[in-house]
């Protein structure tokens, strides 16, 4: 099994930038395509981005697409999200996650398809 945990999240004004971490603990991090999700208040967790196993591929939603960029360093096991032009509708709690599949070919957007979470952080976007 891999632990995830996230860190990053905080209160922004509209248009600032915002990197989130996510760090692993056991099991082989490097074997697991990673994403990112968000869950607003009232609304289903909606998938952010994804990247694969070895960081040579990765893949976004259209509504934060051009805004957002994630990479990895499987020999610091962490995964990141950075976020830039911030919106109030960006305001969510951040997951990351591992896929439930290892060295999966194709990146999945599917939450259902995650086995792994952290417990999330926490980013909010108002002036």
């Amino acid at each position: 099994q891999v632990q995830l945990v996230e860190s990053g999240g905080g209160l922004v004004l509209p248009g600032s930038s915002l990197r989130l971490s996510c760090a692993a603990s056991d099991g082989p991090f490097s074997s697991y395509n990673m994403g990112w999700f968000r869950q607003a208040p009232g609304k289903e967790r909606e998938f952010v981005a994804g990247i694969n196993w070895s960081g040579g591929a990765t893949y976004y939603a259209v509504s934060v697409k051009g805004r957002v960029a994630i990479s990895r360093d499987n020999a610091k096991r962490t995964v990141d999200l950075q976020m830039y032009d911030l919106k109030p509708e960006d305001t969510a709690v951040y997951y990351c996650a591992a896929d439930s599949e290892q060295y999966r070919t194709l990146l999945v957007s599917s939450y259902g398809l995650y086995a792994y979470w952290g417990q999330g952080t926490q980013v909010t976007v108002s002036s």
